[in-house]
């Protein structure tokens, strides 16, 4: 599905990402984790073609993504903030993604499981920010892609769309898909995730499940196995 090679990214002398290799099945959710500045957003930016990497080379699909542009029209993605224009109201902005993509579509069931019927006629700019985050998972899961790139997904959720979330993301792992997700909610990881991917400062640490984690690391406890890689790499 994915397959990263050596790939390297430096903004000026800092060094973001530091020879990754990484293979991701088709098929189950993966959550790539590691603290602020660790590469997690710069590694879904490349994979999706937003940052231009340096060195290496990622295959999606079986396409080298230098080569062709086109995967992406295999590829949701949900932003980790979604700048969208203040003054489009709701349905004019899922318009406007739908004639963008061209692609089916099934929006109309998610902006019922998320609630949003009441606010289709609204402005983006009125929305609050929990409101905004329903909206950007509808624009992320309209359409049936082969892969789903979630950057922190929970963001500004109530427990209610919290727990629709979890059983969407896992409803569409049942249809085959992969889903990638970077999250900080351990507990959000734990539950969904099959595989792990801890990146620190641009190189990967860990790869495999998380009992795998805790085996390697000797604690019963997800948080403090995480907890573990961090402090054996300060130590």
């Amino acid at each position: 599905m994915v397959t990263i090679q050596n790939l390297h990214k430096a903004f000026g002398h800092n060094q973001v990402l530091n020879g990754v290799d990484l293979d991701i099945k088709e098929g189950g959710i993966f959550a790539v984790l590691g603290p602020n500045g660790s590469g997690k957003t710069t590694l879904i930016k490349s994979i999706l073609g937003m940052v231009i990497f340096d060195k290496g080379s990622i295959e999606v699909l079986g396409n080298n993504i230098k080569k062709n542009a086109d995967y992406r029209r295999q590829i949701d993605y949900l932003p980790q903030i979604a700048n969208f224009p203040s003054n489009l109201k709701v349905k004019e902005l899922v318009k406007m993604i739908k004639d963008l993509r061209g692609k089916a579509s099934e929006e109309e069931k998610l902006i019922k499981l998320f609630g949003l019927q009441p606010f289709m006629d609204k402005k983006l700019g009125n929305l609050s920010g929990g409101t905004k985050q329903k909206v950007n998972i509808v624009l992320a899961f309209m359409f049936n892609s082969a892969l789903i790139i979630l950057d922190e997904p929970t963001t500004g959720l109530d427990p209610v769309s919290l727990i629709r979330l979890k059983a969407l993301i896992q409803e569409e792992k049942k249809k085959g898909k992969t889903i990638l997700i970077t999250s900080h909610i351990m507990s959000f990881v734990e539950e969904m995730a099959d595989e792990i991917v801890f990146l620190l400062e641009g190189t990967i640490y860990f790869k495999g499940s998380i009992q795998e984690l805790k085996d390697t690391t000797e604690q019963t406890d997800f948080e403090h196995a995480i907890a573990s890689i961090l402090n054996q790499n300060h130590a």
